[in-house]
């Protein structure tokens, strides 16, 4: 397996990250633990989640992913310095507003610590910007856990490049770190968030980049060709919005190309994010292991530049 730098971090991942939003929602804890064995088994060792995993289905608070990674560390018996877990923290977990002040995030991170069965967090992510609070407490926030061990490295997502800079010009008047990582939406349909100025930025200072709803909520999988395909599937309501002309034409260059080298769409899509200069590592989640065999294939998968092109113009 061919470890990548995470930007400055320090950490070296895999090119595959995987999704634990599906732990404790739409697979259970068996699985979830079968999945984890199967994906550190096969090489991989990052492992992405939040605090507020999965707080949106039924009967859950947030931190049932958290809990099921934790109890997962625990049996497994792996090193610890062989997994490298990224969290998130900001979302609202029932204080009525995403959340980046100090106090909160002090508190935020002895919840994780706890869930997650470990005395530190590899990544820790402010989740969502908080436009109530400073970038500078957030960011002496983060440093503060750096240095009592509880964190190793830290980042943000779904930052536009206007708010990226605005949190290096303000780490560099206070004389505080800057975020080292940045976690943005991005795939073969959803490209203008992350492409231009966001990804030269992020190039530019060296962030490691990885990428969310990487195979676009299940839609570059090819699963789903119309609005029928959706109905009844847990993630149908998400992927509706990518059958447009668009998305179809997306759908056919990935035929195009699982023509070609044998490979489905979805690792197609995943090789595609992994090929792109500014990104380190896609995240995608599966709930099978005939799923995650699939997904873990794109590592593998090399595309020419023709079909990097292809792929690209279908989407433009």
């Amino acid at each position: 397996m061919q470890f990548r730098a995470l930007g400055k971090t320090g950490l070296s991942i895999a090119p595959l990250v995987f999704g634990g939003n599906v732990f404790g929602w739409t697979a259970d804890e068996k699985t979830s633990f079968d999945l984890l064995d199967a994906f550190t088994g096969a090489g991989f060792n990052a492992i992405d989640t939040a605090d507020v995993y999965s707080r949106w289905a039924p009967g859950n608070q947030g931190g049932e992913s958290e809990a099921i990674i934790g109890r997962w560390l625990k049996r497994s018996g792996i090193a610890r310095d062989k997994v490298v877990v990224i969290t998130k923290v900001g979302s609202d977990m029932g204080q009525g507003r995403r959340d980046l002040r100090k106090a909160w995030i002090v508190e935020a991170v002895e919840a994780s610590l706890k869930r997650l069965q470990t005395d530190h967090i590899d990544l820790y992510l402010s989740h969502w910007p908080d436009p109530q609070t400073p970038y500078e407490e957030t960011l002496e926030a983060h440093a503060s856990l750096v240095k009592a061990g509880k964190v190793r490295a830290f980042g943000a997502s779904n930052l536009d490049a206007g708010q990226l800079q605005a949190s290096f010009e303000a780490a560099d008047g206070a004389g505080l770190p800057r975020y080292a990582a940045l976690q943005p939406e991005y795939n073969l349909y959803d490209r203008s968030g992350f492409e231009g100025a966001l990804a030269d930025l992020c190039r530019k200072e060296d962030l490691g980049v990885i990428t969310y709803y990487s195979l676009a909520s299940g839609f570059l999988t090819g699963k789903y060709r119309t609005k029928a395909d959706t109905e009844g599937r847990t993630r149908g309501e998400g992927v509706a919005p990518y059958l447009d002309d668009r998305g179809l034409r997306i759908l056919a260059a990935l035929d195009k190309v699982a023509a070609e080298t044998g490979a489905s769409p979805a690792e197609i899509a995943l090789a595609w994010l992994m090929a792109k200069p500014a990104v380190t590592a896609p995240i995608a989640s599966a709930t099978s292991l005939g799923q995650l065999a699939s997904l873990t294939k794109a590592a593998t998968l090399t595309l020419s530049a023709r079909q990097m092109a292809a792929l690209d113009a279908s989407g433009a």
